[in-house]
C-alpha cells in the first residue's frame, strides 16, 4: 500500500500540471485555492512529498523551491520548449525537463569551468550531439543532501 494519500497524489498532480502550464511550481496558497483545501493541509502535503524526495522545500516557509526537475527560480539552466521556458537546477534536470515534457528543447547553459555559454538540446527524444562533458561536483548518492545546490 502506498504511503501517499489521495490528497497528496492530487496535490502532486496539480503541482506538475501547473508547473508545465505556467513554467514554475505553484505556491501553497495557489494550490489551496484551486483545490479548495486549507493552506495548512497543503503545506503538510508538501512536507510529506518532500520526505519522499518528490519536492524540495524552502526551510523557512515550506514553499516549493524545486519540483524535480523544475526549479521555481531562475537558474543558469534555461530550458526552452515549444510552449514556454523553464528553469532547471542543473544540466541533468534540464534534460529531465525535456523528458517530462516529451518535447524537443533547447538548453541555454554555460561551462562550469570557464563560464563560456553553450547551447544543448534534445531532438527527436535524444540529446543533440555536442562536444561537451557533464561534470557533477557531488556524487549522485548525496544529491538530496542539498538538492537545489546539486
Amino acid at each position: 500500500m502506498s504511503e501517499e494519500t489521495t490528497s497528496d497524489s492530487e496535490i502532486r498532480q496539480h503541482i506538475y500540471d501547473r508547473t508545465i502550464t505556467t513554467g514554475r511550481p505553484p505556491l501553497s496558497r495557489e494550490v489551496a485555492k484551486t483545490l479548495g483545501l486549507d493552506r495548512g493541509e497543503v503545506l503538510d502535503a508538501f512536507r510529506r512529498l518532500h520526505a519522499r524526495r518528490l519536492l524540495a522545500l524552502a526551510p523557512d516557509t515550506g514553499e516549493i523551491v524545486m519540483a524535480p526537475p523544475f526549479s521555481t527560480v531562475p537558474t543558469p539552466f534555461l530550458v526552452k520548449s515549444e510552449t514556454r521556458p523553464y528553469f532547471a537546477n542543473c544540466v541533468w534536470d534540464a534534460f529531465g525537463i525535456a523528458a517530462a515534457l516529451h518535447q524537443d528543447v533547447a538548453i541555454e547553459a554555460s561551462c562550469g569551468c570557464c563560464g563560456e555559454p553553450m547551447t544543448l538540446g534534445v531532438q527527436g527524444g535524444s540529446p543533440a550531439p555536442v562536444p561537451a562533458i557533464a561534470h557533477f561536483a557531488v556524487p549522485a548518492a548525496r544529491w538530496w543532501d542539498n538538492i537545489t545546490y546539486t
